[in-house]
């Protein structure tokens, strides 16, 4: 790969722990790209709930949550299942919670704002860890299986026992489904992923899955600037240089302050820094 990732995003499962919309989404948006399928909780708590039902590769959450912090996440993880792999991710970096998160079993810790590609750098080797545990327990499993079966081989037992119940795998139609958050607020605006849909009061305000993929951008990388490189590239998908990349933005933000304006929101929560980029109005963090 271009990016210097190794292509093991093939059918892992990745889940992305924030209480902030936008962070959630960017993350998530960001492993997508890359093949990985993502699951979504916005706390501790529903991140508990979600792994009861289903198993993942990656836990990647951010520390500093109301309720279950991340910290007693990954306490409470490894308690249950030592191999899952946990990535932590924080703006408020300090030396003892490094060090707590590193004695608890955390994979890695990630100062936020992260680039995208130190979250899928660390990402790729925590899916690598957790597949040579996995490799690695199913060898030992089949060391014991054939111990088991040379014992019973040469104590000549008369009828096949198994060592624990066969249960019935359960029925993949049966199993729920975790849908992710119908709605997130952002400033004065309700966000609605699944939608490409904004509202601000009671208006409704469609936009194009460019337009909503900017918006959520900005606000996962509020109070920095962003160039208009690092949109094109992780909004659109690919690479251009910066002045053709000012040329490729600037519509869509024209075309999502237009309908900001229609629908009576300033059209400046999207502010211009002329000849870097752009970056979401301190309001926006409301």
């Amino acid at each position: 790969m271009s990016n210097g990732i190794s292509p093991v995003a093939d059918s892992a499962s990745i889940l992305v722990v924030d209480d902030e919309g936008p962070n959630r989404y960017s993350v998530s948006k960001t492993l997508q790209r890359i093949g990985y399928v993502v699951s979504e909780a916005a706390n501790g708590e529903e991140a508990l709930e979600i792994m009861n039902r289903q198993s993942f590769d990656v836990v990647l959450t951010d520390i500093r949550m109301p309720g279950l912090d991340g910290v007693e996440l990954l306490r409470r993880i490894k308690e249950e299942s030592s191999d899952v792999i946990v990535i932590l991710m924080t703006a408020y970096a300090s030396l003892g919670t490094a060090v707590e998160a590193l004695r608890l079993g955390a994979h890695d810790y990630l100062i936020k704002p992260s680039s995208s590609q130190d979250i899928r750098q660390s990402v790729a080797r925590g899916v690598e860890r957790a597949r040579n545990l996995k490799r690695r327990r199913a060898l030992l499993d089949a060391i014991r299986s054939d111990v088991f079966e040379l014992v019973r081989s040469d104590t000549d037992i008369g009828s096949v026992t198994s060592a624990e119940p066969v249960q019935d795998a359960p029925d993949p139609d049966e199993l729920p489904t975790e849908q992710p958050p119908t709605s997130m607020q952002l400033g004065p605006l309700t966000v609605y992923p699944g939608r490409y849909q904004i509202t601000v009061g009671d208006k409704d305000v469609g936009l194009t899955p460019t337009e909503f993929d900017l918006l959520l951008y900005l606000a996962a990388h509020r109070g920095r600037v962003v160039s208009c490189n690092e949109l094109v590239r992780e909004v659109r998908g690919y690479r251009v240089e910066e002045s053709e990349a000012r040329e490729v933005i600037r519509p869509h933000v024209s075309n999502l302050r237009r309908k900001l304006r229609s629908a009576n929101q300033n059209a400046d929560l999207i502010v211009n820094v002329r000849g870097i980029g752009y970056r979401l109005n301190e309001r926006a963090d409301g």
